[in-house]
């Protein structure tokens, strides 16, 4: 048995540390977490462990290599990311357990049990996340001067589109083809304000109808990263993020297109 596999109870060996930092990183990654924001994490836990590590970050694999004393001696394991979709509060979750382990509030029986806790935890309701996009769609249509009418529309219209969305991703179709299917049908419904000649903004509402569909995450998620000189991950992130923009953008004017609205 060499150094890097003597482990105490509530030590892991370099093998069993590589496996549940490459998981857990695998995890932080598919839920919207940063380049760096990951390697800290990691570094934090391989530091509490009484071990040395690196980590290699690409956009659909994560790598993790430790080692106690001798590089050579390293352990090395590999993940797909988990994509589960961006989530604050699993980030946050999972962010706070590094700390616990870093602050000696958990060993690593009971991080590898937290852990699974952790990926384990529903997400948040469904309905209540159609609720407040549904709520807070509008209030972007009155900050850009939409009238009641205008915010009316963009309630109702958001409140079809983002259903539409949930379906369509329970149902396992494409992100890609979802966007460009609820944009498309939320830019028709918001477009009511100017066939039926509804209110007095009807531009704002169609223009606001689809916001709930901008990918506003994601992009700051790839100007961090380029910041951190994570090139790969950055560039990733920005054509996924300018993919889906597009989608957005076809739908809506498909949507203005077909109910024969002038676009200048």
């Amino acid at each position: 048995m060499t150094c890097n596999d003597e482990a105490s109870p509530s030590l892991p060996t370099a093998h069993q540390a590589a496996v549940f930092l490459a998981e857990y990183a695998s995890w932080l990654l598919g839920c919207g977490a940063t380049c760096i924001r990951i390697e800290k994490n990691v570094d934090r836990m391989v530091a509490a462990f009484g071990m040395q590590g690196d980590i290699t970050i690409m956009p659909s694999h994560v790598q993790v290599a430790v080692w106690r004393g001798v590089a050579a001696d390293a352990r090395m394991a590999v993940r797909k990311v988990q994509r589960r979709g961006i989530s604050f509060d699993l980030n946050a979750r999972l962010s706070r357990l590094s700390w616990e382990v870093a602050d000696g509030k958990a060993d690593y029986p009971a991080a590898r049990e937290l852990f699974g806790l952790i990926t384990r935890t529903r997400p948040t309701g469904k309905w209540e996340v159609l609720t407040l996009a549904s709520l807070a769609n509008p209030a972007f249509c009155r900050l850009f001067g939409g009238d009641a009418v205008a915010m009316l529309l963009v309630f109702v219209s958001t409140l079809a589109g983002y259903r539409l969305k949930q379906l369509m991703l329970e149902a396992g179709r494409d992100v890609r083809l979802t966007f460009l299917c609820a944009s498309f049908f939320s830019a028709a419904i918001s477009a009511g304000g100017h066939v039926f000649g509804w209110g007095t903004t009807p531009e704002i509402a169609l223009g606001t109808s689809v916001l709930y569909l901008i990918s506003g995450v994601p992009y700051i998620n790839a100007v961090s990263d380029m910041m951190d000189r994570h090139y790969l991950c950055a560039f990733s992130r920005l054509v996924d993020a300018a993919l889906l923009t597009a989608c957005l953008s076809v739908g809506l004017c498909a949507g203005m297109l077909i109910l024969g609205l002038r676009w200048f």
